[in-house]
């Protein structure tokens, strides 16, 4: 299918999501709206009778001293990637449009899943002393179609992208997540689908008394507490409160369901937190946050258990943990986060990652010293 690109509405980019059982919440209009050092534009593909047939969010970042800008559509756009006629019928008209914005690189993230291996096999080869990566281990299904878009984005000049730089340039969404499937599942099928320490947290967390509350806005202060703490344990940077809040206050004003906040507390003391995200039938953990103190009582499985719960009341067909590592190496400090998302049950799941097409290569070289020098 040849398309023709040009801007849409809020409007039509939301009646198109909605439409569709799973869009990635980075592709909702209201995104646009969080990433406040971006200026975002909506993109609709129009079929030959004028029907809109896809959607993206581009978000163009403009480059200081050259007037022109980096545009990222993270986990998008939504068009139809298993057409052969991808690059001609499909990217080229996008690229197009966005050099008429002022883009000079273009950078997307295909939600083309490309392997998936079980929460068995993700075991296997972390104790494999042969498997240094994900990668390493044989998957548990192939899905047939990805091959060919990742040939076809190559041959139409696309190449995988890096992680980007800091400094407010940081891009990049996780190539490896881990997912729950829910369809067609009891919430006692999943709590069986648990490994036995994850069961037994449940559990224990219960026993103990531990609740589990759904929040408000005012509680986003109690989450950002907790969420520090976690910053300087964990040792990453955190995002400051206002961040959460115009989160809260876009996502929210889109569509009530779309950000959910979770406490989990213990004789009166919020010990754990969490943000959700939901678009369509796919829900997301967003950011968790959770203090040192009284970890024996598993505040943390209880508030994961009660989420997971109550997308599935909510009728969603994936509990997405996102991103984990793709190393299996001991040593590495993010390890251990795979192993309590593999204790769901769930599977890893890899996507193609994301590309990257230069549209003035001396320009995007430039931004790469630019980016190199920030670092």
């Amino acid at each position: 299918m040849r398309c023709e690109v040009r801007t849409i509405t809020r409007e039509e980019h939301l009646d198109f999501v909605r439409a569709r059982p799973s869009v990635s919440h980075l592709q909702v209009p209201a995104w646009g709206d969080v990433k406040e050092d971006w200026r975002p534009h909506g993109l609709g593909w129009f079929g030959p009778d004028g029907r809109l047939v896809g959607a993206g969010l581009a978000l163009l970042r403009p480059v200081p001293g050259i007037g022109r800008s980096l545009a990222y559509l993270p986990e998008g756009p939504v068009v139809d990637w298993g057409d052969p006629g991808l690059a001609e019928g499909w990217l080229r008209p996008m690229t197009a449009h966005l050099r008429g914005l002022g883009a000079f690189t273009v950078r997307m993230g295909p939600p083309v899943v490309a392997r998936r291996w079980s929460a068995e096999r993700v075991k296997e080869a972390i104790q494999d002393p042969a498997a240094h990566r994900l990668a390493d281990a044989e998957p548990s299904a192939r899905e047939e179609g990805a091959a060919a878009v990742a040939e076809r984005l190559r041959q139409a000049g696309w190449r995988r992208s890096g992680g980007g730089g800091d400094g407010g340039f940081a891009l990049g969404q996780p190539r490896y997540v881990f997912q729950l499937p829910l369809r067609g599942r009891s919430p006692e099928q999943i709590l069986g689908g648990f490994n036995q320490q994850w069961r037994r947290n449940v559990k224990k967390a219960e026993k103990a008394g531990v609740k589990v509350v759904e929040g408000d806005g005012e509680d986003l202060g109690t989450f950002h507490e907790l969420y520090l703490e976690t910053a300087g344990r964990d040792g990453f940077t955190p995002r400051p409160l206002g961040y959460f809040r115009r989160m809260w206050e876009a996502l929210r004003a889109e569509d009530p369901g779309r950000m959910r906040l979770y406490l989990a507390s213990h004789d009166g003391e919020t010990l754990a937190a969490a943000t959700v995200l939901t678009v369509g039938e796919h829900v997301w953990y967003s950011y968790g946050a959770s203090t040192s103190r009284r970890r024996e009582v598993q505040p943390s499985n209880a508030l994961q258990w009660r989420m997971i719960c109550d997308a599935l009341e909510r009728g969603a067909a994936v509990y997405d943990l996102r991103g984990i590592t793709d190393t299996l190496e001991n040593g590495d400090p993010l390890l251990g986060l795979l192993r309590f998302k593999v204790g769901t049950g769930g599977e890893a799941v890899e996507y193609l990652g994301e590309w990257e097409l230069p549209l003035n290569k001396a320009l995007h070289k430039a931004f790469e010293f630019y980016l190199a020098a920030r670092r």
